[in-house]
């Protein structure tokens, strides 16, 4: 295949993305946020999910971003919803709550310990003791979608990739919908994981995920606390920049383009973009997939 006739230089109709977004802790964050959510509603996103913090911390900011997304946008929200910290019963009346709110999409997660990362995971002793286990008890709540978590180069605590995805095929049994994977910057991690995953025949959707490096050394640090590996080419890239800012986007830029664009081009359409709340990257990378705003692809029609 030549360069010009590979799927990245080409026109697109079948691209999709989703994004996620941390609740605010401030006023400052707030108006942040919702300023990356004005910028990036407009390229008509699948939808938009909200996290909790470690250990359940920010559960009341996730539920109040929700309920706005649903009051005054027309994005699809998902719900981050965990097992830490919480009864079974606590954990249903949110999910009924959400319902009647108008959400029917939840990402469904164990959840970070309450000691942090690293620190030993204890469920609640009346609530739900694993990932697998919630999203039965939130498909018994009501009709919703329900995303769970993959890991290319398994999860932390897990013994062994196989065992990771005997867990996710035990998810999928329970009524999972979608996979969303933790972040990667080798593709063919993702690719090995996904053939692996097919063969053992889980069939939903497992959707990368992508972070783009806003800044390196956090998100090094971030990587190696959820067992996701740095490639030395990636630190290498940014050598030197740490006084360079400028420079630090337009290298996180060719980055982020050739990890997507590189997904395209091995029949990859779907994506999961964590954007830390800050648009523009992220903006920029889903305009290299082909993604435009719906009113510049209605001034193009009417042109037409």
């Amino acid at each position: 295949m030549s360069i010009a006739t590979l799927p990245s230089r080409g026109t697109r109709g079948d691209i999709s993305v989703s994004f996620e977004f941390f609740p605010p802790k401030s006023a400052e964050m707030e108006a942040n946020l919702w300023e990356a959510i004005g910028r990036l509603a407009p390229l008509q996103p699948r939808f938009v999910s909200v996290t909790y913090g470690a250990g359940g911390s920010t559960r009341e900011r996730t539920h109040a971003t929700v309920e706005r997304l649903v009051r005054e946008t027309d994005i699809a929200p998902a719900a981050h919803l965990t097992c830490v910290a919480a009864s079974r019963d606590e954990i249903d009346e949110v999910v009924r709550a959400y319902h009647a709110a108008g959400v029917r999409h939840i990402v469904a997660l164990r959840g970070d310990p309450q000691g942090g990362i690293g620190s030993a995971f204890t469920p609640h002793p009346l609530g739900y003791a694993n990932s697998t286990e919630l999203v039965a008890g939130i498909r018994r709540v009501g009709d919703f979608e329900v995303s769970v978590s993959a890991y290319p180069e398994k999860h932390p605590e897990s013994s062994s990739l196989d065992f990771d995805i005997d867990v996710l095929k035990a998810k999928v049994d329970a009524g999972a919908t979608r996979a969303i994977t933790q972040f990667f910057f080798e593709n063919d991690c993702y690719l090995r994981f996904l053939d692996r995953a097919r063969y053992r025949g889980v069939t939903i959707p497992i959707v990368p995920g992508i972070v783009p490096v806003q800044n390196f050394k956090q998100t090094a640090s971030f990587a190696k606390r959820a067992g996701a590996s740095v490639p030395q080419w990636l630190a290498d890239r940014f050598e030197g920049l740490d006084d360079d800012p400028a420079t630090r986007r337009l290298i996180a830029a060719a980055i982020a383009a050739e990890q997507v664009l590189g997904l395209v081009d091995r029949g990859v359409t779907d994506f999961h973009f964590y954007t830390m709340n800050r648009a523009d990257l992220v903006y920029a990378i889903c305009h290299l997939l082909g993604l435009r705003p719906k009113a510049d692809a209605r001034a193009r029609a009417e042109a037409a």
